[in-house]
């Protein structure tokens, strides 16, 4: 595209497959074209002056026009997919991506911003920045985290169904590639500011710690630093257990300042607050070339409360529970994003270089109180534990894309550097006990449990987990027309990422005598930090500690090293034997070895077993797309790819992910799934915008990683194992239809209503043999019918997926109302081995956007309302046998309100 062209078309409003609009050109259409028009409206939209090219950055030449007038690249690309152009983002009303993306048919948003595609689960979804990869500053989630994005740096999201050999081969449900703006069309500053809250937190109250003060900016001021004693083990590579008396001792008094773990009480949470700036420029440098800047700097502070039902079946058959827990939490989450983008147009040449950083903080304080029935039903135990945690999420990532544009061919050269951090410091667990027992005199007291005397389901701890991950990437390739007919593309693609984890859990243990039981008791209802830090009420009368006092780290292998390279090569081919028959077909090669190992400084003589997958895979692709009538296009699409385990599921340390409140431990023994994708799609254009598609998809997976429930009486904790094998099926339907309200005259001459809706519908299961093996740590010899039931369905995937959007907008300026409707039925999230699947039930939530502009003067101002959840769809997680039923992980969600004010300078 001519630079000419690309300023013109900057200058449009876009038309989209997914949020389509009936848009009116700019300038008129050609002449030739002018009677046309005049018959039917939706010829100038058909015409290319009257679209907008929107601006897709991805390997291989990006989307490929097939030959009609007609842009829209989810029509003209040899490919499934779906297109969210900067206009449509807008349109919206989200100020994220990941809100934005969930009108997209078959895609579904899981937890905080994880964008699922077709109720899959998070490791058969990819998500590219730019064409290249975007590692996740989440350990715990391949799924990188979308609403960490505002919709103002984005010029487009792609998203694809259907595997092209020019995508990485670990490719299941779809890719999601985010391209960022390059060059502004002219200066702007905007600045945008919201406010919002939930019926369940906003004014409530609430639970916190003193921290730090810089709490709210999602910083620390070094209160967190680690601990002397630790970082001495560390560097010197000594196990906890191997420290000396006097350094355990000393350990212990440093892991429990009061301000990081005492529990306080909010008497009133305030709102939300959230502040973006982005402002860009660009320049002429010569004679037609421009040099862009554009630059975004955001900051959000949320507050959210949860009252958390957490149950274990004992018997799930006789419905006998045995742990009944209420969790009350408090997370304030700071989110800090800051974008720089470079670009440089020269002629038909663009180079951008996009620098992005977020930091992604999560304060959360947490209250458990219920029963304990495990260690004797017939005396159940009460308790109370205190949580207070503190996890640092952190990327930086820096990547150049050129891509030229010659007469005779395209290059793409793409490379780049990210890191990710994740710290989590002082993560305290306090259990309280009360044990009951009668002429004890303690016995209906809450004492802390320090490990003396009395029982429970958690000891004292406090942890320190630290991971550092590093990815170099890059990558180039060729594409030659070789006739106006046939394209071919050839490239090469490399990335390098290794990970250092480490995992301290410090259990500081109190020992004492019978004589001095009654003043450890009695001390135990007190801060424990009393007791470890050496205060008078833990010293005699000559300062010597009256308690001997240890710490020990029941973590068997608490600093690991995992790597993953690839090296990959691929050509593919475009050709179109007739204006209406094209085809795509290709190959990837990729080379790959993955491997997860326990440092041996800490490893001790009993090593944890090491991860070695060496494997290289062909992975075939080709779809067929045929205008079969004018307006009717048909597709048949077929590929192979691979799904890898992710380091996180074969490293033996635990992980807490407090979104889910559940412990995540790897399983090393996990091999590569390989899956078979077909897919066969119907699409109708009625035309401009307005479109009907209707698709069947199948896949068979070998070796799908499914994760798997391990109990132990007051944990829920998860791991992963190879299912033998798995189908998946369905159908998918989508539609957008725009409807013109100028008839109607008066405030409505210039609106129009608009109808999306898309359902998707997904079976899967299962397929277990009597002999086939799930080999975890300490059974490798295990049968896989002890873990998976044959014929059960893939954990992540609902049967029912679907969107309707219901709004009036201008087409001139703007102003918006829509309701939005999105339902997700169940889905098992958790495999329950010997008990039942862990079940999520999404259900039905509806929201109501709405936006117009204002002006204060000369001042343009955008003003928006959100309402979120209007009908109060609370989150259920439950197990559930012959009517008998145990809550997992349910609490009350609540409305959320958000208003918001934009103004551009």
């Amino acid at each position: 595209m001519t630079t000419a062209k690309r300023l013109a078309g900057l200058l449009l409003l876009t038309t989209s497959l997914t949020l389509p609009s009936v848009l009116h050109a700019q300038e008129a259409p050609p002449e030739d074209d002018a009677a046309a028009a005049a018959q039917d409206p939706d010829a100038a939209v058909e015409d290319d002056t009257a679209v907008e090219e929107t601006d897709i950055s991805l390997p291989g030449g990006g989307i490929i026009v097939t030959g009609r007038r007609n842009r829209d690249p989810a029509r003209t690309s040899g490919q499934v997919l779906s297109v969210l152009s900067e206009a449509d983002i807008a349109r919206s009303g989200e100020g994220d991506i990941a809100g934005a993306l969930t009108r997209v048919s078959g895609l579904s948003l899981v937890g905080s911003g994880r964008v699922f595609v077709r109720g899959l689960g998070d490791r058969y979804s990819l998500a590219l920045l730019n064409g290249l990869p975007l590692p996740s500053p989440e350990p715990l989630s391949r799924v990188v985290p979308l609403d960490i994005f505002p919709t103002s740096v984005i010029a487009s999201s792609l998203v694809q169904k259907t595997y092209s050999a020019n995508f990485p081969g670990e490719f299941g449900g779809g890719v999601i590639n985010l391209t960022t703006k390059a060059i502004p069309t002219e200066s702007f500053l905007t600045l945008s500011l919201s406010g919002s809250g939930d019926t369940e937190t906003t004014f409530q109250n609430g639970l916190t710690y003193f921290g730090s003060d810089y709490d709210t900016f999602g910083f620390d001021n070094g209160n967190r630093d680690i601990p002397g004693v630790l970082q001495g083990a560390i560097a010197n590579g000594t196990r906890i257990n191997d420290l000396s008396a006097a350094q355990q001792r000393q350990l212990a008094g440093q892991i429990m300042p009061l301000n990081l773990v005492t529990l306080q009480k909010y008497d009133e949470l305030p709102m939300n607050f959230s502040a973006s700036l982005t402002g860009g420029t660009s320049f002429e440098v010569g004679d037609g070339n421009y040099l862009g800047i554009i630059a975004t700097a955001g900051i959000t502070n949320t507050w959210r409360n949860r009252n958390v039902t957490s149950q274990q079946f004992g018997d799930a058959q006789a419905g006998q529970i045995l742990f009944d827990s209420q969790n009350f939490i408090t997370d304030n989450k700071a989110l800090v994003n800051a974008l720089i983008g470079i670009g440089l147009d020269i002629g038909e040449h663009t180079i951008r270089w996009t620098n992005l950083y977020i930091r992604d903080t999560l304060k959360t304080a947490r209250l458990a109180t219920g029963t304990d029935s495990f260690t004797d039903v017939a005396r159940p135990f009460d308790f109370q534990t205190q949580q207070t945690g503190w996890f640092e999420r952190q990327l930086i990532d820096s990547q150049i894309v050129a891509e030229f544009d010659f007469d005779a061919f395209e290059l793409d050269l793409r490379g780049g550097y990210a890191r990710t951090d994740r710290e989590a410091p002082y993560n305290a667990i306090v259990p309280y006990i009360r044990t009951n027992i009668p002429n004890d005199p303690f016995g209906d007291k809450f004492v802390v449990d320090v490990g003396a005397l009395v029982g429970g389901t958690e000891r004292i701890q406090v942890g320190f987990e630290d991971l550092q991950e590093e990815l170099w990437f890059g990558g180039a390739d060729v594409t030659f027309d070789v006739t106006d007919t046939l394209s071919l593309t050839t490239g090469y693609a490399y990335s390098d990422t290794t990970r250092r984890s480490s995992s301290f859990i410090i259990r500081p243990l109190v020992g004492s005598s019978a004589d001095r039981t009654s003043i450890l008791r009695a001390l135990g209802l007190r801060q424990p930090g009393l007791i470890f830090n050496g205060a008078t009420l833990a010293t005699d009368a000559n300062g010597v500690g009256f308690f001997d006092i240890t710490v020990s780290d029941p973590t068997p292998f608490p600093v690991f090293d995992a790597a993953l390279t690839v090296h990959a090569g691929y050509g593919l081919a475009r050709y179109r034997p007739t204006d209406r028959l094209s085809i795509e077909a290709g190959v990837r090669y990729e080379d790959g070895l993955q491997v997860a190992a326990p440092d041996p400084a800490f490893g001790g003589s009993n090593l944890a077993n090491p991860t070695r997958i060496a494997n290289d895979y062909f992975l075939p692709s080709a779809t067929v797309t045929w205008e079969a009538v004018d307006d009717l296009q048909l597709r048949l699409s077929a590929s192979q790819t691979i799904a890898r385990p992710q380091f996180r599921e074969l490293v033996e340390q635990t992980y807490f992910d407090p979104e889910s409140n559940r412990r995540f431990r790897g399983n090393p023994f996990l091999v590569d799934s390989e899956l078979l994708n077909l897919e066969a799609r119907a699409e109708y254009y009625f035309g401009g915008p307005r479109r009907v598609s209707l698709a069947g998809f199948f896949k068979k997976i070998d070796n799908p990683i499914e994760n798997f429930l391990i109990t132990a009486p007051g944990i829920i904790e998860t791991s992963y194992a190879n299912a033998p094998e798995a189908e998946l099926y369905g159908a998918e339907l989508d539609l957008a239809y725009g409807i013109g309200l100028e008839s109607w005259g008066g405030f409505f001459a210039s609106k129009q209503f608009l109808i999306l809706a898309n359902y998707t519908y997904t079976q899967s299961s299962i397929s277990v043999g009597a002999a086939d093996l799930a080999p975890i740590p300490g059974a490798t010899g295990q049968l896989a019918s002890q873990l998976f039931d044959d014929g059960a369905p893939l954990v992540g995937q609902s049967d029912h997926v679907a969107n309707l959007s219901l709004g009036i907008e201008d087409d001139d300026k703007v102003q918006q109302f829509t309701v939005m409707f999105n339902y997700a039925s169940e889905r098992v999230t958790l495999r329950g081995g010997a008990l039942p699947d862990v079940v999520e039930d999404p259900g039905l939530t509806v929201d109501v956007v709405a936006r117009t502009e204002v002006k204060l003067g000369r001042l343009p101002l955008e003003l928006s309302f959100e309402a979120r959840n209007i009908l109060g769809r609370d989150n259920f997680e439950y197990q559930e046998i012959n009517g008998n039923r145990a809550e997992i992980n349910t609490y009350d969600v609540g409305t959320s309100f958000s208003v918001g004010l934009k103004a551009e300078f």
